[in-house]
């Protein structure tokens, strides 16, 4: 990267700095290839942060299948985060994943899984040992038709008629399975092996298997991530991870450049579980010297810019994300190490600012909080507008979450010193409810950036990025009029 003029003085945000065009050869964005190459397998740069309300199992599976990774977080029982990994390795590549729910349930139990909207549906029918046969599915109830029916319909009464689907041993490729779903005259088709029903494919969901790569690890299965706090027995819930099949141990904490941080990183590196070992979280060069020391191969980068983080304003720690990742990004390198930028984006120019910055991959929170694939339910605000909760780390309700069995006394302790957000609405955005509509948005427009920056790959972004400074009043010029002249 290079600065446009004169170098800073001062640590900045994204929104201080703007990309600069130059003589570019890439005449395409489809040209562009954005795999991070930090050795997690991902071939996009995006990363779902380890918070309970952001991923969990269905939101790992899903933006795998496009290419990013999902990080399970470490309050997760570990029974939990063992069935959670195994289950991600059990989905489909090329399909999607089946949302299955009985005739009896009602719409309104469907509306607290997906909102009414195109590009999805239900399939409504009762599986026998895991396993859906065709025989024994009523339909495809369009999540559209739950706007409209009773909230206490139940879903077999609104699956009629046949169930269009395809089978898996006639699809040749992508583009195929997309003119096969075209000849159903059908939005979303089952997709069938031997009878049983091993996935749904929609017209779009087709045609994003056309533009992204899926990351699967050697054995051809969806890759997952999960993270490890630093305290108590780290050794032993490494290796169980490991053991079911997770593809990146991500060991966490708030402040990472310290040394309860160093102590387990080399705990898990001594272990020698033959995956990448990402930590944090830092915000200097120091910071990456000593845990790559002990073992990390990937840096999380980023203290304080979560919007569900209040760290900054409690405790004015922190730094400005992009000289964070800026300063990090090039220690790493020289090391032979990689960057996640983690926390501060709201626009997909942020996610373009964090990779000119030289991070391999950017982590993202709130952003995909608010997703049909994150956990928890759907609810819907006396506006009629849907939303998910979501709630920092740090915070009080994260704080029960992840000592709730401590005796009540020692749990007293920890919530008085609880930090940030403990609840918050993230709403659904109606014209991209799920995240696969995010990352259609946010690589939509960080590839656009490579080709103003005439760079094919991330790595040659990291060297042809120009990025110049500028005021608020040309960070504001530069957002979309949102009323008319």
């Amino acid at each position: 990267m290079e600065f446009y003029g004169d170098q800073p003085t001062v640590d900045l945000t994204y929104s201080d700095v703007f990309l600069v065009p130059r003589r570019s050869e890439v005449t395409s964005r489809l040209d562009v290839d954005l795999a991070p190459g930090d050795g997690t397998g991902a071939t996009l740069p995006l990363v779902s942060a380890n918070m309970n309300s952001v991923t969990g199992p269905r939101l790992a599976a899903t933006l795998a299948r496009r290419g990013g990774l999902g990080v399970l977080p470490q309050d997760m029982p570990l029974q939990e985060l063992d069935a959670a990994i195994r289950w991600v390795k059990d989905q489909p590549v090329p399909w999607d994943t089946p949302l299955v729910l009985p005739p009896d349930a009602t719409v309104a139990e469907a509306a607290r899984l997906l909102p009414a909207t195109e590009g999805h549906g239900i399939v409504v029918g009762t599986a026998s040992d895991g396993r859906l046969k065709i025989d024994d599915v009523l339909g495809i109830v369009p999540a559209t038709r739950l706007g409209t029916a009773l909230s206490d319909a139940r879903l077999g009464d609104l699956a009629r008629g046949r169930t269009a689907s395809i089978d898996a041993d006639d699809v040749e490729s992508a583009r195929h399975a997309f003119d096969l779903i075209v000849a159903t005259e059908a939005e979303t088709v089952c997709v069938l092996h031997h009878g049983f029903v091993v996935g749904t494919l929609s017209r779009r969901s087709a045609l994003r298997s056309t533009l992204y790569r899926p990351a699967v690890d050697a054995d051809g299965r969806l890759i997952v991530a999960a993270a490890v706090g630093i305290n108590g027995d780290v050794a032993a819930k490494a290796q169980a991870l490991a053991a079911a099949g997770v593809d990146v141990l991500v060991v966490d904490t708030a402040h990472g450049h310290q040394e309860g941080m160093l102590r387990a990183l080399a705990t898990v590196s001594a272990l020698d579980l033959g995956i990448p070992i990402a930590a944090g979280n830092i915000v200097t060069a120091d910071g990456v010297g000593d845990l790559v020391g002990a073992g990390a191969t990937i840096l999380k980068v980023g203290v304080g810019p979560g919007a569900m983080c209040t760290t900054r304003m409690m405790t004015a720690v922190g730094r400005p994300q992009f000289s964070a990742v800026l300063e990090t990004a090039e220690a790493a390198r020289a090391v032979g190490a990689h960057v996640w930028a983690d926390g501060g984006v709201r626009y997909p120019r942020d996610v373009a600012l964090a990779l000119a910055a030289g991070a391999a991959s950017v982590m993202i929170g709130s952003w995909f909080a608010g997703t049909i694939e994150a956990p928890g339910q759907l609810q819907v605000d006396g506006a009629g507008r849907a939303y998910k909760e979501s709630w920092g780390m740090a915070s009080t309700k994260a704080v029960h979450e992840r000592f709730g069995r401590l005796d009540p006394y020692e749990l007293a302790r920890k919530e008085l010193f609880a930090e940030g957000i403990s609840s918050s609405k993230i709403y659904l955005d109606p014209l991209r409810p799920g995240v696969e509509d995010l990352l259609d948005m946010i690589t939509s427009g960080v590839r656009s950036s490579f080709t103003y920056a005439g760079a094919g790959t991330v790595a040659q972004f990291h060297e042809q990025a120009l990025v110049g400074l500028q005021s608020a009043a040309g960070y504001e010029e530069g957002k979309a009029l949102p009323v008319s002249w």
